[in-house]
C-alpha cells in the first residue's frame, strides 16, 4: 500500500493549491470525472463563453430602439460549440498531462475516491493509499429531483447541454435559479422558445426581493415563464419530452424538444464514505470546517462546494489559498473570510449581489437605510436606453457602514465591484461616495447615486 504525504480528492481549485513549494512532498490528485473541475469543463468558463456569445446574438433586437435596424441572420450552433470546447478540452488534457508526466512528485488516479478507514482512500482504480494529510475539493453535481420516470425520457443538466449536437426548436427549463437563467438567455437569444418552470412565485428568490421581483417580470416578457408549479411527471411522445406539471390552475403539460433540470447542486460527499474517515457533514450533505479548513478528521482539510453554502469558484480558490497556507504552515495557521461573498448571475439582464437583502436586513432585526439609482437616471443609462436596471445599495444610517448591495443591468458584476471593495476594506458609504472621483459618464455612476441617496444620520 503506497503512502503519500498529501493526498487531494478533486482537480478544480485542489490542484491549485500545488505549486513548486510541495516539490519535496509525495502528492497524489483523485479525479473521478474530466481534469480541471466543474469551472473550467462544465461551469463558469464554458457558460459564459455562452453567455458572451448568446449577448452578441440578442444585440440586434435592441437596436431599433436607437435607431439602427439590424437583424441576425442564423446562429451556427455547432460553430459556437466547438469553439468553446475546442479551447477547453485541450486546457483540461493538458492540466492532466502536466500533473501526471511532468510532475515527478505528483502521482494522479482516474477514479471515484472512497475512505475505507481513517486516511485510508480507496481511489477507484484498485489501489488503496494511506497519507499524511487529505483534502477534499470534490465539489458537486447537479441534484435530480424526485419526479416520475424523469430517468426515462433522456433530460439534461448543465454538465451535457452545452454539447448538444443541435439547437432545439423547444427547450423546457426544470428549475428558476441562476443555472436555469443563465441557459434561458443563451438558448432564447439562439432562437430556441424557452419554457421556465418555477415552484415558487419568484425567479432568482435568493436575490433581494425587488431585484427578484424586477427579473422575473422581465423574464415573463421573453420567455414561457410557469411560476408556482410542480414537475410531478415527465414522458417522452413522439421524441418530445412532455412535463406534467401541477399549479394553480390544477394539471397542465408543457412540450419540449429537449428538458435541461436545473434545480441545484449537491455536494459530492456521499461519494467519499466520509463516515470511515470520521469527517463530520452537515445535514445537508456539506462538511463541516473550522475557520482554517480543518475538518473534524485530524490532517483533513476542505474546500469548495463540498463545505461551502457558497458554491461558488471565487470561494473555492479563496479557500484553496487558505488551505494551502495552513498545509505548509501548520503552527501559523490563517482563516477564511467569508464575511462579503459576492455573486452575479449572467443572464439578461445581468445581476449581482453581495452582503445582506433588504428582507435579510428586516428579519435579523438590523438597523438599515436604502438607497437606489436606476440606470435611466445616469448618463450612460440615457446612452443606452435602459429603463429596467437598478442598483440599491443597504447601509448603517449611523455609522455608513455598508450592509449589502444589488445591482440588476448592463455589466452588474463590474458595476457592483466598488462595493465589495467598500464593505471588504471597511469604507463607509459616504467616504466611497465623496472621497473618489468617479468617471462622467459611466456605468459606475449609478452606485455612486445609490450611494448618495441613502438617507444617513451623519
Amino acid at each position: 500500500m503506497r503512502h503519500f504525504d498529501l493526498v487531494i480528492i478533486g482537480s478544480g481549485s485542489g490542484n491549485s493549491i500545488l505549486d513548486e513549494r510541495f516539490a519535496d512532498q509525495r502528492v497524489a490528485i483523485v479525479e473521478k470525472g474530466v481534469f480541471g473541475g466543474t469551472c473550467l469543463n462544465v461551469g463558469c468558463i464554458p457558460t459564459k463563453m455562452f453567455v458572451h456569445t448568446a449577448d452578441v446574438a440578442a444585440a440586434p433586437a435592441s437596436g431599433a430602439r436607437l435607431g439602427v435596424d439590424a437583424h441576425l441572420d442564423g446562429v451556427r450552433w455547432t460553430d459556437v460549440r466547438d469553439r468553446i470546447f475546442g479551447r477547453i478540452d485541450p486546457i483540461s488534457e493538458g492540466g492532466r498531462r502536466w500533473r501526471a508526466e511532468e510532475n515527478a512528485n505528483v502521482t494522479v488516479f482516474a477514479g471515484t475516491a472512497r475512505f475505507v478507514g481513517p486516511r485510508t482512500l480507496d481511489t477507484g482504480t484498485g489501489e488503496t493509499i494511506t497519507a499524511d494529510r487529505f483534502v477534499l475539493a470534490a465539489g458537486s453535481r447537479p441534484v435530480v429531483p424526485d419526479v416520475a420516470d424523469l430517468e426515462s425520457v433522456g433530460y439534461h443538466t448543465s454538465d451535457t447541454i452545452m454539447r448538444l449536437d443541435a439547437l432545439p426548436p423547444r427547450l423546457t427549463i426544470l428549475g428558476s435559479g441562476f443555472v436555469a437563467a443563465e441557459f434561458a438567455h443563451v438558448f432564447s437569444s439562439f432562437g430556441v422558445r424557452v419554457t421556465l418552470i418555477a415552484r415558487s412565485d419568484l425567479l432568482l428568490r435568493r436575490e433581494d426581493r425587488e431585484v427578484a421581483q424586477r427579473f422575473t417580470r422581465l423574464a415573463s416578457e421573453k420567455w414561457d415563464v410557469r411560476l408556482s408549479h410542480k414537475a410531478v411527471r415527465a414522458e417522452r411522445v413522439d421524441g418530445v419530452v412532455r412535463l406534467h406539471l401541477e399549479g394553480p390552475e390544477g394539471s397542465v403539460s408543457v412540450d419540449g424538444e429537449e428538458l435541461l433540470v436545473a434545480v441545484g447542486r449537491t455536494p459530492n460527499s456521499d461519494l467519499l464514505d466520509l463516515a470511515s474517515a470520521g469527517v463530520e457533514l452537515h445535514p445537508d450533505g456539506r462538511v463541516v470546517v473550522d475557520e482554517h479548513q480543518r475538518t473534524s478528521a485530524a490532517g483533513v482539510y476542505a474546500l469548495g462546494d463540498i463545505s461551502n453554502e457558497h458554491q461558488l469558484k471565487h470561494v473555492a480558490n479563496h479557500e484553496a489559498r487558505v488551505v494551502q497556507h495552513n498545509l505548509l504552515h501548520p503552527d501559523e495557521p490563517i482563516a477564511a473570510d467569508h464575511r462579503h461573498v459576492p455573486a452575479a448571475v449572467f443572464t439578461s439582464p445581468q445581476i449581482a449581489s453581495v452582503g445582506l437583502t433588504e428582507e435579510q436586513a428586516a428579519e435579523r432585526g438590523v438597523r438599515y437605510v436604502v438607497g437606489s439609482q436606476a440606470y435611466a437616471s445616469i448618463a450612460y443609462g440615457w446612452a443606452m436606453e435602459d429603463t429596467t436596471g437598478f442598483a440599491k445599495v443597504l447601509a448603517d444610517p449611523g455609522t455608513g457602514e455598508i450592509l449589502g448591495a444589488h445591482v440588476i443591468g448592463p455589466q452588474a458584476p463590474t458595476v457592483i465591484q466598488p462595493l465589495i471593495q467598500a464593505m471588504s476594506f471597511g469604507q463607509d458609504a459616504r467616504s466611497v461616495a465623496r472621497g473618489q472621483y468617479w468617471i462622467h459618464p459611466g456605468m459606475p455612476e449609478v452606485v455612486e447615486n445609490a450611494l448618495l441617496n441613502l438617507p444617513l444620520e451623519y
